[in-house]
C-alpha cells in the first residue's frame, strides 16, 4: 500500500537509497568477518560441521565425537557449504551463513515495508534493522538466529502479498518455507508466522470487530467467521502443503534414525521445542525479562520504541480509519511479544524476531508529518535522540591515554584504531551538532543513521579484530598442539571441551569428568597430558607440570583467572592413590 503520490524521481532516489542501504549492510557484515576467533556457541556450530567432514557423516551432529542434537541439521549444513567459498573450515565458514542470511533479512524487509506503506518506509525500516546491535551482532556470529528471523519474514512476505487470494500455490510455498526455517533452530520456524499471521488475519478490523461476532450468537455462526477470517489456512492448499512441509521438514531426522539407528533428532525437537515451552529445564528468565531486554538488543535505536509505539497506538485510535498495515505491523510485535513472554523458557536473545517489526515502527516514525504526532510522541522522541547524543559524547572517554581514565578503565589497554574512531566520533558529534540545532524528525532520523552506523562499524569491523590479541583460547590451542604434537592419543580433557574446535583433532579426544576415572587412566599410562581450567587443576594431581596456559591481564578479576586453561604435563607418580 503506497502512502502518498510519489514522483518518478522520487522513486528512482528511492531505489538507489535500498542499493545503498544493502550496500553498506553487506560491508557491515562481511568485512573481516574471519578476523576474530571463534567465541562461545560458535565453536559448537564449527565443531559439528568440522567433524561432519571429517568422518563424511552429515546426518550425525557430534562434538569430540559424542552425539550433539541441539539443533536440527541445516544450519550445520549451512556451514559445510561455506567451506566451498572459503576453502576450508574456518571462522569465515562458520560465520558466512549467518552474514548471508543477515543481508537477505534486512532485503526482505525493505520489500515488506515497501509493500506495507512505501519505498521510503521500506528503505528507513530496513536501515534502522540493520544497524540494531544485536542484528548485527547474530549477523556476524555463527548461529541460527538469524536464519530463523529470515525464513519468517520471508513467509510474512509471501502472505501480505497474496493474503487477498485466500487459497493457491502460494500456501504450499509459505509452508515450505516455515519447513525449511524449521530446519535451522526448530518449530519457532512454524510457530512464530503462524501466531503472528492469525493475530492479524482476527484483528485486521479491530477488537471491536473481533468480539462482535465471537460473543453472540450461534457456534456455527461463530466458527463460520473465523473461518472466512482465516481463508489463507481453511483452503484446499493447506492439506498437500502441510503434508509436504512435515515430509521435508521431517526427511533428515529419518535419515539420521535410519542410519544411526537413534531417535535422537525427533526426541532434541520435543525436548527443546515443546518442553522448554510449557515446561522449562532452565533458561527461566522473570516473565517482564523482554520489556526491558528489547532495550539492549534494538541500540540505538531502542530509544525511539516508546514513541514510535505511542504513534502507532494513536493512529489505530484516533478517528481515521485503521490501516491494515498498521494492524499487521502491531500484530507482528504485540504478537511476537507475548508469544516469548509466555513462554517457560526465556533468554535474552529469543525474543530477537521482534526487531523487525520494532524496525518497522521506527521508520513508521520518521516518516509520519510531525503535524500527526502527539505532543508526548514529539517529546519522547527528541528524548531518545538526546540519549544517542549523549552516548557519542561519553565516546570521546575511549579516545584517552590509559592512564587518565576513570576506575579500572585505566587498568584496560588503549583502543585499537584510534585515529578511525576519532575520525567516526566526528562525523557522529558534526551530526548530532546539526541536528539538535534543527530539531526536526527528518534531522534525527538522519544522525540517527549516522551514528548507529559508524559505531557499530567500528565496534565490529575495528575494535574487537583489535582486541583479538588479547584472547588467548585460540594462541592456547597452538600451543598445546605444539608441546603435543600430531599424536593426540594420550592428550585428555578435564570437565571441560577446551579449545576443541582449534585442535582439530582427527580422533575423539578422551573426556573426563570424574577425578577417579582420570587418575586411573594417567595410572594406566593411557594419559599423559591434561587440558583443564585453572580451578579444576589441583584435581589432576599436585605434581603434574603446567607447560602451556591463556595469557591473564591485569584487568581481569578472579572468575576470569579461575576459568582459564591449562595444559598440564602429568605422569602416573604424579597422581598417586585416591585424588583429592
Amino acid at each position: 500500500m503506497s502512502i502518498g503520490t510519489e514522483t518518478p524521481r522520487a522513486r528512482q532516489g528511492e531505489r538507489i537509497a535500498a542499493a545503498l542501504v544493502l550496500a553498506l549492510t553487506a560491508v557491515l557484515y562481511f568485512a573481516r568477518l574471519g578476523a576474530r576467533a571463534l567465541w562461545s556457541s560458535e565453536e559448537r556450530w564449527a565443531e559439528i560441521a568440522r567433524e561432519m567432514i571429517l568422518a563424511s557423516n552429515y546426518f550425525w551432529p557430534t562434538i569430540n565425537g559424542h552425539v550433539y542434537y541441539d539443533k536440527p541439521l541445516l544450519s550445520y549444513w549451512f556451514v559445510v557449504g561455506a567451506t566451498y567459498l572459503t576453502g576450508a573450515m574456518n571462522e569465515a565458514a562458520a560465520r558466512i551463513p549467518s552474514a548471508i542470511a543477515g543481508l537477505l533479512g534486512v532485503a526482505i524487509l525493505i520489500a515488506l515495508a515497501r509493500r506495507l506503506y512505501d519505498l521510503r518506509t521500506g528503505v528507513l525500516a530496513g536501515f534502522v534493522l540493520a544497524t540494531s546491535y544485536s542484528y548485527v551482532f547474530f549477523s556476524r556470529h555463527a548461529s541460527a538466529d538469524v536464519e530463523t528471523v529470515t525464513g519468517e519474514l520471508a513467509v510474512l512476505l509471501l502472505f501480505w502479498r497474496y493474503r487477498q487470494r485466500g487459497g493457491g500455490s502460494w500456501v504450499i510455498a509459505m509452508w515450505l518455507i516455515m519447513a525449511i526455517t524449521s530446519l535451522t533452530k526448530g518449530l519457532l520456524g512454524f510457530a512464530l508466522p503462524l501466531v503472528v499471521i492469525g493475530t492479524y488475519s482476527c484483528l485486521a478490523e479491530g477488537w471491536h470487530e473481533l468480539f462482535a461476532p465471537l460473543s453472540s450468537g450461534r457456534l456455527a455462526d461463530r466458527l463460520k467467521w473465523l473461518i472466512a477470517r482465516n481463508r489463507w489456512f481453511f483452503n484446499w492448499y493447506t492439506l498437500p502443503a502441510v503434508a509436504l512441509a512435515l515430509v521435508f521438514y521431517c526427511l533428515p531426522f529419518e535419515i539420521s534414525r535410519a542410519r544411526m539407528s537413534s531417535n535422537a533428532g525427533l526426541n532434541m525437537v520435543v525436548r527443546e521445542n515443546v518442553m522448554r515451552f510449557f515446561r522449562p529445564f532452565d533458561h527461566r528468565g522473570p516473565i517482564y525479562l523482554y520489556a526491558y531486554v528489547i532495550f539492549a538488543l534494538m541500540a540505538p535505536w531502542a530509544v525511539f520504541i516508546p514513541a514510535a509505539l505511542i504513534h502507532a497506538h494513536r493512529q489505530r485510535t484516533d478517528t481515521r480509519p485503521s490501516s491494515a498495515s498498521d494492524r499487521f505491523v502491531m500484530s507482528f510485535f504485540w504478537a511476537t511479544f507475548l508469544f516469548f513472554t509466555l513462554s517457560g523458557s526465556r533468554r535474552s536473545y529469543y525474543i530477537l524476531p521482534i526487531l523487525p517489526a520494532a524496525a518497522i515502527l521506527v521508520a513508521r516514525l520518521f516518516t509520519s508529518p510531525e503535524d500527526e504526532m502527539s505532543v508526548m510522541t514529539r517529546r519522547l522522541m527528541r528524548v531518545g535522540y538526546a540519549m544517542i547524543a549523549i552516548a557519542a559524547m561519553i565516546g570521546l572517554i575511549a579516545l584517552l591515554p590509559p592512564s587518565t581514565r576513570p576506575g579500572n578503565l585505566s587498568l584496560m589497554p588503549p583502543v585499537p584504531g584510534r585515529a578511525i574512531l576519532a575520525l567516526f566520533l566526528a562525523v557522529m558529534l558534526a551530526s548530532a551538532g546539526y541536528t539538535l540545532a534543527n530539531f526536526h524528525a527528518r534531522a534525527i532520523a538522519g544522525s540517527s543513521c549516522v551514528v548507529a552506523y559508524l559505531s557499530l562499524a567500528y565496534l565490529f569491523v575495528f575494535g574487537l579484530p583489535g582486541v583479538e590479541p588479547y584472547r588467548g583460547e585460540k594462541p592456547f590451542a597452538q600451543e598445546v598442539r605444539r608441546h603435543v604434537g600430531d599424536d593426540l592419543a594420550k592428550l585428555a580433557l578435564y570437565n571441560d571441551q577446551g579449545p576443541i574446535f582449534y585442535i582439530a583433532a582427527p580422533h575423539p579426544i578422551a573426556f573426563f569428568d570424574d577425578p577417579r576415572a582420570i587418575a586411573e587412566s594417567i595410572n594406566a599410562g593411557r594419559t599423559a597430558w591434561v587440558i583443564v581450567r585453572r580451578r579444576d587443576a589441583g584435581l589432576v594431581g599436585p605434581r603434574s607440570e603446567i607447560v602451556a596456559a591463556e595469557t591473564s591481564y591485569r584487568w581481569e578479576g578472579e572468575r576470569e583467572l579461575r576459568n582459564k586453561q591449562l595444559l598440564l604435563k602429568v605422569a602416573p607418580a604424579a597422581i598417586g592413590g585416591s585424588p583429592r
